[in-house]
Protein backbone atom coordinates (compact mmCIF):
# COMPACT_ATOMS: atom_id res chain seq x y z
CA UNK A 1 0.00 0.00 0.00
CA UNK A 2 1.59 3.41 -0.95
CA UNK A 3 1.42 6.08 1.81
CA UNK A 4 2.03 9.14 0.20
CA UNK A 5 3.70 12.41 1.96
CA UNK A 6 1.59 14.90 2.89
CA UNK A 7 3.56 18.44 2.57
CA UNK A 8 3.28 22.23 2.02
CA UNK A 9 5.50 22.91 -0.63
CA UNK A 10 7.40 26.54 -0.04
CA UNK A 11 6.45 27.40 -3.70
CA UNK A 12 2.32 26.60 -3.90
CA UNK A 13 0.42 28.89 -5.79
CA UNK A 14 3.52 31.03 -6.97
CA UNK A 15 4.40 31.64 -10.55
CA UNK A 16 5.53 28.63 -12.42
CA UNK A 17 7.77 30.85 -14.47
CA UNK A 18 11.15 31.09 -12.77
CA UNK A 19 12.09 34.55 -13.02
CA UNK A 20 9.22 36.18 -11.91
CA UNK A 21 8.93 33.03 -9.02
CA UNK A 22 12.02 34.58 -7.91
CA UNK A 23 10.63 38.04 -7.19
CA UNK A 24 7.79 36.75 -5.69
CA UNK A 25 9.41 34.46 -3.37
CA UNK A 26 11.35 37.52 -2.34
CA UNK A 27 8.10 39.68 -1.92
CA UNK A 28 6.20 36.95 -0.11
CA UNK A 29 9.18 36.76 2.06
CA UNK A 30 8.00 40.01 3.09
CA UNK A 31 4.43 39.06 4.72
CA UNK A 32 4.93 35.43 6.06
CA UNK A 33 5.50 36.57 9.46
CA UNK A 34 2.82 39.91 9.20
CA UNK A 35 0.52 39.67 11.99
CA UNK A 36 -3.20 38.42 10.52
CA UNK A 37 -6.36 40.98 10.32
CA UNK A 38 -9.57 39.05 9.68
CA UNK A 39 -12.77 41.56 9.43
CA UNK A 40 -14.90 39.92 7.18
CA UNK A 41 -15.53 36.69 9.21
CA UNK A 42 -17.82 34.48 10.90
CA UNK A 43 -16.50 32.54 13.68
CA UNK A 44 -18.45 31.93 16.88
CA UNK A 45 -17.35 33.91 19.78
CA UNK A 46 -18.07 31.68 22.33
CA UNK A 47 -15.47 29.30 20.82
CA UNK A 48 -12.74 31.64 22.01
CA UNK A 49 -14.88 32.19 25.51
CA UNK A 50 -15.19 28.53 26.08
CA UNK A 51 -11.57 28.17 25.21
CA UNK A 52 -12.75 23.77 24.97
CA UNK A 53 -10.83 21.31 23.15
CA UNK A 54 -12.11 20.49 19.80
CA UNK A 55 -14.35 17.52 20.43
CA UNK A 56 -13.26 15.86 17.21
CA UNK A 57 -11.72 16.38 14.06
CA UNK A 58 -15.34 15.95 12.07
CA UNK A 59 -16.91 18.48 14.11
CA UNK A 60 -13.57 20.93 13.42
CA UNK A 61 -12.98 20.31 9.63
CA UNK A 62 -16.44 18.33 8.02
CA UNK A 63 -20.10 19.14 9.63
CA UNK A 64 -19.54 23.01 9.30
CA UNK A 65 -17.60 23.21 6.06
CA UNK A 66 -19.97 24.70 3.36
CA UNK A 67 -17.01 24.50 0.60
CA UNK A 68 -16.61 21.16 1.54
CA UNK A 69 -20.04 19.59 2.23
CA UNK A 70 -21.15 21.27 -1.34
CA UNK A 71 -18.17 19.53 -3.19
CA UNK A 72 -19.12 15.87 -1.50
CA UNK A 73 -22.66 16.08 -1.41
CA UNK A 74 -22.64 16.35 -5.78
CA UNK A 75 -20.27 13.64 -5.41
CA UNK A 76 -23.84 11.39 -4.28
CA UNK A 77 -22.89 11.57 -0.27
CA UNK A 78 -25.61 12.37 1.81
CA UNK A 79 -25.43 15.14 4.61
CA UNK A 80 -26.97 12.24 6.83
CA UNK A 81 -23.36 10.52 6.31
CA UNK A 82 -21.35 13.58 6.56
CA UNK A 83 -23.39 13.63 10.07
CA UNK A 84 -24.98 17.54 9.42
CA UNK A 85 -27.71 17.78 11.60
CA UNK A 86 -31.04 17.51 11.02
CA UNK A 87 -34.25 20.21 12.16
CA UNK A 88 -36.62 17.71 12.65
CA UNK A 89 -33.87 15.53 14.77
CA UNK A 90 -33.69 12.25 12.36
CA UNK A 91 -30.79 10.20 12.43
CA UNK A 92 -27.63 11.64 10.87
CA UNK A 93 -24.10 10.19 11.53
CA UNK A 94 -22.51 10.00 14.64
CA UNK A 95 -19.20 8.73 14.56
CA UNK A 96 -16.80 10.97 13.30
CA UNK A 97 -14.20 8.49 12.28
CA UNK A 98 -17.07 7.59 9.85
CA UNK A 99 -17.48 10.83 8.63
CA UNK A 100 -14.00 11.49 8.00
CA UNK A 101 -13.93 8.35 6.46
CA UNK A 102 -16.38 10.09 3.67
CA UNK A 103 -13.85 12.70 3.07
CA UNK A 104 -10.50 10.85 3.06
CA UNK A 105 -11.69 8.24 0.49
CA UNK A 106 -13.30 11.28 -1.77
CA UNK A 107 -9.92 12.95 -1.38
CA UNK A 108 -9.25 13.46 -5.54
CA UNK A 109 -12.20 15.36 -5.76
CA UNK A 110 -10.93 18.14 -3.99
CA UNK A 111 -8.24 18.26 -6.29
CA UNK A 112 -7.96 21.80 -8.09
CA UNK A 113 -10.70 23.36 -5.63
CA UNK A 114 -9.06 25.84 -2.98
CA UNK A 115 -10.90 23.66 -0.46
CA UNK A 116 -8.11 21.79 -0.76
CA UNK A 117 -5.66 24.12 -0.85
CA UNK A 118 -7.03 25.28 2.91
CA UNK A 119 -7.43 21.41 4.27
CA UNK A 120 -3.91 20.52 3.61
CA UNK A 121 -2.82 23.52 5.33
CA UNK A 122 -4.94 22.90 8.36
CA UNK A 123 -3.87 19.21 8.48
CA UNK A 124 -0.13 19.95 8.02
CA UNK A 125 0.38 23.31 9.99
CA UNK A 126 -2.21 22.88 12.86
CA UNK A 127 -2.38 19.33 13.26
CA UNK A 128 0.58 17.77 12.00
CA UNK A 129 -0.64 14.62 9.68
CA UNK A 130 1.87 13.49 7.96
CA UNK A 131 -0.02 11.27 5.30
CA UNK A 132 -2.27 12.43 2.63
CA UNK A 133 -5.92 11.66 3.04
CA UNK A 134 -7.08 8.15 1.30
CA UNK A 135 -9.78 5.65 1.98
CA UNK A 136 -6.36 3.56 3.12
CA UNK A 137 -4.56 6.77 5.28
CA UNK A 138 -8.36 7.90 7.21
CA UNK A 139 -7.59 5.91 10.44
CA UNK A 140 -3.96 6.76 10.31
CA UNK A 141 -5.10 10.72 9.39
CA UNK A 142 -7.97 10.67 11.85
CA UNK A 143 -5.82 9.13 14.83
CA UNK A 144 -3.06 12.03 13.75
CA UNK A 145 -5.54 14.55 14.26
CA UNK A 146 -7.38 13.52 17.21
CA UNK A 147 -3.86 13.36 18.73
CA UNK A 148 -3.11 16.61 18.13
CA UNK A 149 -6.35 18.16 19.24
CA UNK A 150 -6.02 16.40 22.49
CA UNK A 151 -2.74 18.97 23.18
CA UNK A 152 -2.85 21.85 25.04
CA UNK A 153 -1.94 24.19 22.36
CA UNK A 154 -4.91 23.27 20.14
CA UNK A 155 -6.95 24.91 22.27
CA UNK A 156 -8.75 27.68 20.31
CA UNK A 157 -7.02 30.80 22.09
CA UNK A 158 -3.71 28.98 21.91
CA UNK A 159 -4.40 28.63 18.21
CA UNK A 160 -5.56 32.28 17.90
CA UNK A 161 -1.94 33.71 19.79
CA UNK A 162 -0.21 31.35 17.52
CA UNK A 163 -1.81 31.89 14.25
CA UNK A 164 -0.75 35.91 15.31
CA UNK A 165 -4.08 37.61 14.82
CA UNK A 166 -4.06 40.96 16.34
CA UNK A 167 -7.56 41.85 14.91
CA UNK A 168 -10.10 39.29 14.60
CA UNK A 169 -14.09 40.49 14.06
CA UNK A 170 -17.05 38.17 14.10
CA UNK A 171 -20.34 38.83 12.67
CA UNK A 172 -23.37 38.77 14.88
CA UNK A 173 -27.25 39.28 14.69
CA UNK A 174 -28.18 43.13 15.85
CA UNK A 175 -29.95 41.82 18.53
CA UNK A 176 -26.78 39.77 19.94
CA UNK A 177 -26.32 40.13 23.99
CA UNK A 178 -22.33 40.48 23.32
CA UNK A 179 -22.14 39.41 26.38
CA UNK A 180 -19.35 37.08 25.16
CA UNK A 181 -17.30 39.84 23.92
CA UNK A 182 -17.64 41.63 26.63
CA UNK A 183 -16.30 39.00 28.57
CA UNK A 184 -13.17 38.24 26.48
CA UNK A 185 -12.11 41.95 26.73
CA UNK A 186 -10.62 40.73 30.15
CA UNK A 187 -9.30 37.17 28.89
CA UNK A 188 -5.92 38.01 27.93
CA UNK A 189 -5.84 37.41 24.37
CA UNK A 190 -2.86 39.09 22.04
CA UNK A 191 -5.12 40.78 19.98
CA UNK A 192 -8.64 42.35 19.93
CA UNK A 193 -11.80 39.99 18.57
CA UNK A 194 -14.79 42.79 17.61
CA UNK A 195 -18.11 42.22 16.95
CA UNK A 196 -19.80 43.07 13.57
CA UNK A 197 -23.34 44.42 13.42
CA UNK A 198 -25.49 42.18 10.94
CA UNK A 199 -29.31 43.71 11.05
CA UNK A 200 -30.34 41.91 7.67
CA UNK A 201 -33.33 39.78 9.66
CA UNK A 202 -34.63 43.66 11.05
CA UNK A 203 -34.32 44.70 7.78
CA UNK A 204 -36.18 42.17 5.61
CA UNK A 205 -39.77 42.75 6.90
CA UNK A 206 -40.66 39.73 4.79
CA UNK A 207 -38.05 37.74 6.94
CA UNK A 208 -39.34 34.50 9.12
CA UNK A 209 -39.90 35.78 12.90
CA UNK A 210 -39.60 39.63 11.70
CA UNK A 211 -41.89 40.96 14.55
CA UNK A 212 -40.66 38.85 16.70
CA UNK A 213 -37.24 40.42 16.28
CA UNK A 214 -38.43 43.55 16.43
CA UNK A 215 -40.52 43.31 19.81
CA UNK A 216 -36.75 41.68 21.17
CA UNK A 217 -35.30 45.25 19.86
CA UNK A 218 -37.58 46.97 21.92
CA UNK A 219 -36.66 45.48 25.02
CA UNK A 220 -32.97 46.05 23.98
CA UNK A 221 -32.70 49.72 23.27
CA UNK A 222 -35.99 50.67 25.30
CA UNK A 223 -37.18 52.56 21.48
CA UNK A 224 -40.73 51.69 21.23
CA UNK A 225 -40.85 50.88 17.09
CA UNK A 226 -43.85 52.09 15.30
CA UNK A 227 -42.96 53.49 12.47
CA UNK A 228 -39.84 54.06 10.00
CA UNK A 229 -38.56 56.93 12.40
CA UNK A 230 -38.73 54.85 15.54
CA UNK A 231 -37.49 51.45 13.43
CA UNK A 232 -34.46 53.71 12.38
CA UNK A 233 -33.81 54.91 15.40
CA UNK A 234 -33.91 51.78 17.79
CA UNK A 235 -31.37 50.66 15.01
CA UNK A 236 -29.17 52.94 15.97
CA UNK A 237 -29.18 52.56 19.78
CA UNK A 238 -28.66 49.21 19.04
CA UNK A 239 -25.91 50.43 16.65
CA UNK A 240 -23.94 52.40 19.58
CA UNK A 241 -24.00 49.41 21.78
CA UNK A 242 -22.09 47.49 19.14
CA UNK A 243 -19.72 50.32 19.33
CA UNK A 244 -18.95 49.80 23.15
CA UNK A 245 -17.59 46.64 22.67
CA UNK A 246 -15.11 47.94 19.72
CA UNK A 247 -17.64 47.02 16.69
CA UNK A 248 -15.65 48.78 13.51
CA UNK A 249 -18.55 48.11 10.78
CA UNK A 250 -21.99 46.62 10.07
CA UNK A 251 -22.47 43.71 7.35
CA UNK A 252 -25.26 43.36 5.11
CA UNK A 253 -25.91 40.42 2.80
CA UNK A 254 -29.41 41.06 0.48
CA UNK A 255 -30.15 38.90 -2.68
CA UNK A 256 -30.62 41.86 -4.49
CA UNK A 257 -28.97 45.38 -4.26
CA UNK A 258 -31.54 48.23 -3.73
CA UNK A 259 -30.58 51.29 -1.58
CA UNK A 260 -32.95 54.46 -1.94
CA UNK A 261 -34.61 56.46 0.64
CA UNK A 262 -38.87 56.51 0.99
CA UNK A 263 -40.55 59.63 1.66
CA UNK A 264 -41.23 59.40 5.37
CA UNK A 265 -45.01 59.02 4.92
CA UNK A 266 -44.28 56.36 2.60
CA UNK A 267 -42.20 54.53 4.75
CA UNK A 268 -43.93 55.11 8.03
CA UNK A 269 -46.63 53.24 5.76
CA UNK A 270 -44.56 50.28 5.40
CA UNK A 271 -43.62 49.57 9.19
CA UNK A 272 -47.18 50.08 10.38
CA UNK A 273 -47.76 47.34 7.83
CA UNK A 274 -45.53 45.48 8.38
CA UNK A 275 -45.88 45.29 12.48
CA UNK A 276 -49.40 44.67 11.71
CA UNK A 277 -49.59 41.76 9.38
CA UNK A 278 -46.79 40.11 11.84
CA UNK A 279 -49.67 40.47 14.72
CA UNK A 280 -51.70 38.41 12.39
CA UNK A 281 -49.07 35.91 11.88
CA UNK A 282 -48.10 36.50 9.05
CA UNK A 283 -45.36 38.74 7.01
CA UNK A 284 -45.47 41.77 4.36
CA UNK A 285 -45.67 41.19 0.58
CA UNK A 286 -42.32 40.98 -0.83
CA UNK A 287 -42.43 43.85 -2.93
CA UNK A 288 -43.79 46.04 -0.15
CA UNK A 289 -40.76 44.38 2.22
CA UNK A 290 -38.21 45.14 -0.74
CA UNK A 291 -39.25 48.63 -0.86
CA UNK A 292 -38.46 49.02 2.86
CA UNK A 293 -35.63 47.21 3.03
CA UNK A 294 -34.09 49.29 0.54
CA UNK A 295 -34.74 52.55 2.28
CA UNK A 296 -33.55 51.24 5.92
CA UNK A 297 -29.89 50.12 3.82
CA UNK A 298 -30.17 53.63 2.85
CA UNK A 299 -30.93 54.77 6.28
CA UNK A 300 -27.62 51.94 7.56
CA UNK A 301 -25.62 54.65 5.34
CA UNK A 302 -26.61 57.50 6.89
CA UNK A 303 -26.01 56.13 10.48
CA UNK A 304 -22.68 54.96 9.46
CA UNK A 305 -21.94 58.78 8.71
CA UNK A 306 -22.84 59.69 12.07
CA UNK A 307 -21.22 56.80 14.32
CA UNK A 308 -18.28 55.48 11.84
CA UNK A 309 -18.86 51.80 11.74
CA UNK A 310 -18.14 51.11 8.32
CA UNK A 311 -20.52 49.55 6.10
CA UNK A 312 -19.68 46.25 4.35
CA UNK A 313 -22.50 44.83 1.55
CA UNK A 314 -22.33 41.95 -0.40
CA UNK A 315 -25.34 41.44 -2.60
CA UNK A 316 -26.09 38.07 -5.04
CA UNK A 317 -26.54 35.20 -3.51
CA UNK A 318 -30.00 33.20 -3.52
CA UNK A 319 -29.78 31.51 0.06
CA UNK A 320 -30.59 28.13 0.80
CA UNK A 321 -31.87 27.45 -3.15
CA UNK A 322 -32.76 23.76 -3.01
CA UNK A 323 -35.98 25.22 -0.42
CA UNK A 324 -36.08 20.95 1.22
CA UNK A 325 -32.57 21.28 2.09
CA UNK A 326 -33.35 24.53 3.59
CA UNK A 327 -36.42 23.29 5.57
CA UNK A 328 -34.67 20.29 6.81
CA UNK A 329 -31.31 21.54 7.06
CA UNK A 330 -31.57 24.96 7.66
CA UNK A 331 -28.54 27.28 6.26
CA UNK A 332 -24.82 27.19 5.64
CA UNK A 333 -24.63 23.55 3.82
CA UNK A 334 -23.56 24.36 0.66
CA UNK A 335 -27.39 25.20 -1.28
CA UNK A 336 -26.35 28.90 -1.64
CA UNK A 337 -26.03 30.43 -5.54
CA UNK A 338 -24.93 33.48 -6.94
CA UNK A 339 -27.06 35.93 -8.85
CA UNK A 340 -26.50 38.59 -11.43
CA UNK A 341 -26.45 42.00 -9.65
CA UNK A 342 -26.71 45.34 -11.11
CA UNK A 343 -24.53 47.76 -8.92
CA UNK A 344 -24.79 50.60 -10.93
CA UNK A 345 -28.48 51.42 -10.19
CA UNK A 346 -28.56 49.71 -6.40
CA UNK A 347 -25.63 51.60 -5.47
CA UNK A 348 -26.24 55.21 -7.24
CA UNK A 349 -28.46 56.59 -4.95
CA UNK A 350 -26.35 55.82 -1.64
CA UNK A 351 -23.41 57.07 -3.60
CA UNK A 352 -24.96 60.18 -4.64
CA UNK A 353 -25.62 60.74 -1.14
CA UNK A 354 -23.11 59.67 0.18
CA UNK A 355 -20.00 58.77 -1.76
CA UNK A 356 -18.22 61.65 -0.53
CA UNK A 357 -18.83 62.02 2.97
CA UNK A 358 -15.96 61.92 4.73
CA UNK A 359 -17.01 59.92 7.94
CA UNK A 360 -18.17 57.47 5.38
CA UNK A 361 -16.85 54.29 4.16
CA UNK A 362 -18.56 51.48 1.92
CA UNK A 363 -16.52 47.98 1.51
CA UNK A 364 -18.54 46.25 -1.22
CA UNK A 365 -17.52 42.43 -1.40
CA UNK A 366 -19.19 40.21 -5.02
CA UNK A 367 -19.86 37.09 -6.31
CA UNK A 368 -19.87 38.09 -9.91
CA UNK A 369 -16.38 38.54 -11.66
CA UNK A 370 -17.73 40.55 -14.34
CA UNK A 371 -18.78 43.16 -12.21
CA UNK A 372 -15.60 44.14 -11.26
CA UNK A 373 -14.32 45.45 -14.04
CA UNK A 374 -17.26 46.40 -15.82
CA UNK A 375 -19.02 48.44 -12.43
CA UNK A 376 -16.93 48.11 -8.88
CA UNK A 377 -13.90 48.65 -9.76
CA UNK A 378 -14.93 52.24 -12.08
CA UNK A 379 -17.14 53.35 -8.93
CA UNK A 380 -14.27 52.47 -6.53
CA UNK A 381 -12.13 54.79 -8.37
CA UNK A 382 -13.92 57.12 -8.13
CA UNK A 383 -15.56 57.29 -4.92
CA UNK A 384 -13.63 58.54 -2.46
CA UNK A 385 -16.06 56.13 0.28
CA UNK A 386 -15.66 53.23 -1.71
CA UNK A 387 -13.73 50.58 -1.54
CA UNK A 388 -13.39 46.61 -3.06
CA UNK A 389 -13.66 44.06 -0.38
CA UNK A 390 -11.16 40.95 -1.16
CA UNK A 391 -12.79 38.22 -3.51
CA UNK A 392 -15.16 35.83 -1.12
CA UNK A 393 -17.16 32.79 -1.08
CA UNK A 394 -16.75 31.24 -4.51
CA UNK A 395 -14.30 33.78 -5.40
CA UNK A 396 -11.72 32.87 -2.98
CA UNK A 397 -9.63 30.64 -5.37
CA UNK A 398 -6.11 31.06 -6.55
CA UNK A 399 -7.20 32.37 -10.08
CA UNK A 400 -10.09 33.92 -9.00
CA UNK A 401 -7.83 36.13 -6.73
CA UNK A 402 -5.35 36.61 -9.74
CA UNK A 403 -7.83 37.93 -11.79
CA UNK A 404 -9.29 40.30 -9.42
CA UNK A 405 -6.15 42.03 -9.10
CA UNK A 406 -6.27 42.00 -13.14
CA UNK A 407 -9.58 43.47 -13.45
CA UNK A 408 -9.55 46.04 -10.78
CA UNK A 409 -5.96 47.65 -10.46
CA UNK A 410 -6.14 49.19 -14.22
CA UNK A 411 -8.91 51.43 -13.22
CA UNK A 412 -8.81 51.25 -8.87
CA UNK A 413 -5.55 50.63 -8.48
CA UNK A 414 -4.71 48.52 -4.99
CA UNK A 415 -5.02 51.32 -3.09
CA UNK A 416 -9.16 51.20 -3.40
CA UNK A 417 -9.08 48.13 -1.93
CA UNK A 418 -9.44 46.36 1.19
CA UNK A 419 -6.40 44.36 1.05
CA UNK A 420 -7.11 40.84 2.04
CA UNK A 421 -10.14 39.96 4.34
CA UNK A 422 -10.63 36.59 5.05
CA UNK A 423 -14.53 35.33 4.92
CA UNK A 424 -14.83 31.94 7.06
CA UNK A 425 -16.28 30.93 10.22
CA UNK A 426 -13.28 27.89 10.06
CA UNK A 427 -11.39 29.06 12.62
CA UNK A 428 -8.16 26.75 12.00
CA UNK A 429 -8.79 28.05 7.87
CA UNK A 430 -7.96 31.62 8.78
CA UNK A 431 -3.89 31.38 8.16
CA UNK A 432 -4.40 29.20 5.21
CA UNK A 433 -7.05 31.68 3.57
CA UNK A 434 -4.70 34.60 4.47
CA UNK A 435 -1.43 32.40 2.95
CA UNK A 436 -2.77 31.96 0.03
CA UNK A 437 -3.98 35.25 -0.76
CA UNK A 438 -0.28 37.00 0.37
CA UNK A 439 1.10 33.98 -2.30
CA UNK A 440 -1.44 35.48 -5.24
CA UNK A 441 -0.45 38.86 -4.33
CA UNK A 442 3.30 38.31 -4.43
CA UNK A 443 2.92 36.53 -7.89
CA UNK A 444 0.73 39.62 -9.69
CA UNK A 445 3.19 42.63 -7.84
CA UNK A 446 6.20 39.99 -9.20
CA UNK A 447 4.85 40.11 -12.54
CA UNK A 448 4.31 43.90 -12.27
CA UNK A 449 8.34 43.97 -11.70
CA UNK A 450 9.71 41.57 -14.00
CA UNK A 451 7.58 43.72 -16.58
CA UNK A 452 9.34 46.75 -15.55
CA UNK A 453 6.14 48.48 -14.39
CA UNK A 454 6.88 48.71 -10.71
CA UNK A 455 10.17 48.59 -8.71
CA UNK A 456 10.98 46.03 -6.50
CA UNK A 457 11.03 48.45 -3.49
CA UNK A 458 7.15 49.63 -4.38
CA UNK A 459 6.29 45.81 -4.96
CA UNK A 460 7.65 45.48 -1.20
CA UNK A 461 5.57 47.94 0.30
CA UNK A 462 2.93 47.46 -1.80
CA UNK A 463 2.95 43.81 -0.57
CA UNK A 464 2.95 44.33 2.81
CA UNK A 465 -0.11 47.24 2.52
CA UNK A 466 -2.39 44.52 1.02
CA UNK A 467 -1.26 42.03 3.25
CA UNK A 468 -1.70 44.03 6.61
CA UNK A 469 -1.69 47.90 6.31
CA UNK A 470 -4.87 48.20 3.90
CA UNK A 471 -6.99 46.08 6.13
CA UNK A 472 -6.28 48.31 9.36
CA UNK A 473 -7.07 51.41 7.61
CA UNK A 474 -10.03 50.45 5.52
CA UNK A 475 -11.82 49.66 9.08
CA UNK A 476 -10.63 52.12 10.93
CA UNK A 477 -13.43 54.22 12.53
CA UNK A 478 -13.15 57.73 11.43
CA UNK A 479 -12.40 59.71 14.98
Amino acid sequence: MTRPALTLDPDRALPAEPTVRAIARELLAGTQDLPLVSMHGHVDVDLLLADEPFRDPAALLVVPDHYLLRLLVSQGVSLDALGVPRRDGGAVERDPREIWRQVASRWHVLRGTPTRFWLEHELVDVLGVTVRPSAQTADETYDQMAEALAKPQTRPRALFERFQLELLATTDDATAPLDAHAALENAGLPGRVVPTFRPDALLDAAAPGWGQRVARLDELTGVRVRDARTLVEALAVRRGHFVERGALATDHGMRTLRAERLDDHEADALVVAALRAAEAGRALDEPQAGALAGHLLFEMARTSCEDGLVMQLHPGVLRGYDTQVDALRGPDVGYDIPVATDFVHGLRPLLEAFGHHPRFRLVVFTVDEDAYSRELAPLAGVYPAMRLGAPWWFLDTPDSMRRFREAVTDTAGFYNTTGFVDDTRAFCSIPARHDLARRVDAGFLARLVAEHRLDLDEAHETAVDLAYRLPLASYQRPI
